[in-house]
């Protein structure tokens, strides 16, 4: 293998990577083979890769070196490999949602985030595991695949649901993955697997949900759901960021909004919210939030601690009350598919659930624009909020599944998240260090479509952190060295 750099190629980031390609320092083929290697090592420790794509892999970093030989430019993302969550499409491979109904279900064509990459000169090396439906728990756990095990410690969930992708980035098997979030998919297993995680804004990224047949979804399920990407370093995240923005015909809620806004006038106002709504905060994420807060004003920031985010526990109500209007006529069927304990996360909410009527789901629609109006309003004042991703370390797997008790701290831990994606919101989760052994982080919200701004902050936060103890990823797994399968 040709480098001149002491690290093999699956250490180096994203952006190191595609500059030794395009440089002729390393080929595609090369560097695809470098991470084909770290899956076989790894992958069976930890079961995040799901298909692997291994001769596809190397059909396309061979197209890329023979068009750089051709004296062609490549891309930003010039043969590096990343996977995709199992619920986004891959032209010729099943999309299976990690249920054996859908193990045949194979794509027609490429979802527009992943042709995105693609056309940035990315290479797709796998599917990544996910709760079976995206359902069945925030643990990455699915029926088809089995568990995916956190690389930092076997008894805690890597989180969910892009834990599959989280882990293949943390160890080493991609740079890049590609996920989605609905409420801190990406964000949360970004901060137990020490990752960086972007959520961009409804619109900013082009998507296609017409997933299981010729029929769009509902409300909830077309703006609350939103596809990112997760990355060792958040330069990494940046390129992904460039190559994924932009409309597209096939997703008419995209917008032609600039990838980066005019400049605020600075220094920029940060708030800082360690406890959303009171409802208690671990002290190693109180620490974490404490430690970013630091960093950023060491970075020139205005960092100033507030009373708490808008109407956060009417925001988790409605959030609630929209999705289940949205998705309880659906579940008889669905409930179906989960296997066996697989329906016990959804489950314990639809047996609360009153059918909604007609008014209800107006007044449910009107409530979120004024919660939109709340937040847009709290941003004009203040244009970034620093506040955890998850209110406590890394939980056990299936805490959420086991009981309602379970299920309520899973889902009050999360609830930031819940928060900024219902109100349309960007966030990027980034790493802050570690605590007892396993990583800690946090997340920086901003204005719709103001990515940037989050981007550039985070960006400070790493770059103190990386001063004090160096990137924490890509590691080595702490697990036993079984397969994790079903």
């Amino acid at each position: 293998m040709r480098t001149t750099r002491r690290e093999t190629l699956w250490q180096l980031s994203a952006a190191a990577q595609a500059a030794a390609v395009r440089a002729g320092e390393v080929t595609a083929v090369e560097l695809v083979d470098s991470h084909l290697e770290r899956i076989a090592e790894v992958n069976p420790r930890v079961n995040a890769v799901t298909q692997l794509f291994a001769d596809r892999a190397r059909e396309d970093a061979a197209a890329t070196d023979r068009a750089r030989a051709a004296g062609e430019a490549l891309g930003p993302l010039a043969g590096v490999p990343f996977t995709v969550k199992e619920t986004t499409p891959v032209e010729g491979v099943p999309t299976t949602f990690g249920s054996p109904r859908f193990r045949d279900h194979v794509a027609a064509a490429d979802a527009p985030p992943v042709a995105r990459l693609r056309a940035a000169g990315a290479v797709p090396i796998g599917h990544a595991n996910m709760p079976t439906l995206v359902l069945a728990g925030m643990h990455t756990r699915s029926e088809l695949y089995g568990d995916t095990l956190n690389p930092w410690d076997a008894g805690r969930t890597p989180g969910g649901s892009s834990g599959g992708d989280a882990v293949a980035v943390a160890t080493g098997m991609a740079p890049l993955g590609l996920g989605n979030d609905s409420g801190g998919s990406v964000r949360v297993p970004a901060q137990f697997c020490g990752v960086a995680a972007l959520k961009p804004t409804p619109g900013r990224f082009p998507a296609d949900r017409r997933v299981f047949g010729p029929d769009d979804p509902g409300p909830a399920s077309q703006l609350l759901v939103t596809d990112g990407p997760l990355a060792r370093t958040v330069a990494d995240l940046r390129l992904a960021y460039e190559a994924l923005a932009g409309p597209d015909p096939r997703d008419p809620w995209t917008v032609p909004v600039p990838v980066y806004g005019e400049p605020l006038a600075g220094p920029l106002k940060v708030a800082v919210v360690a406890d959303p709504g009171g409802h208690g905060v671990h002290p190693s994420i109180a620490t974490a939030v404490a430690v970013a807060a630091g960093a950023l004003a060491d970075a020139g920031y205005d960092v100033r601690e507030v009373a708490d985010v808008p109407r956060l526990d009417e925001t988790l109500a409605a959030y609630t009350g929209i999705t289940l209007a949205e998705f309880a006529p659906s579940w008889p069927a669905v409930r179906g598919l989960l296997g066996p304990g697989g329906d016990r996360y959804i489950g314990m909410v639809m047996a609360d659930a009153v059918p909604a009527t007609g008014a209800e789901v107006m007044r449910l629609m009107g409530a979120w624009l004024g919660i939109r109006r709340s937040w847009a309003e709290f941003l004009d004042a203040y244009p970034l909020l620093l506040g955890p991703v998850f209110t406590e370390p890394p939980v056990e797997p299936g805490l959420e599944s086991r009981d309602r008790a379970g299920r309520d701290r899973v889902a009050s831990a999360m609830r930031l998240c819940t928060a900024t994606s219902f109100a349309g919101l960007p966030a990027v989760a980034v790493p802050t260090g570690t605590a007892d052994g396993l990583p800690t982080g946090v997340q920086l919200v901003g204005r719709p479509f103001r990515e940037d701004l989050c981007l550039a902050a985070a960006a400070e936060v790493e770059a103190r952190v990386v001063a004090r103890m160096g990137l924490l990823t890509p590691v080595t797994p702490v697990v036993p060295g079984a397969p994790a399968g079903p």
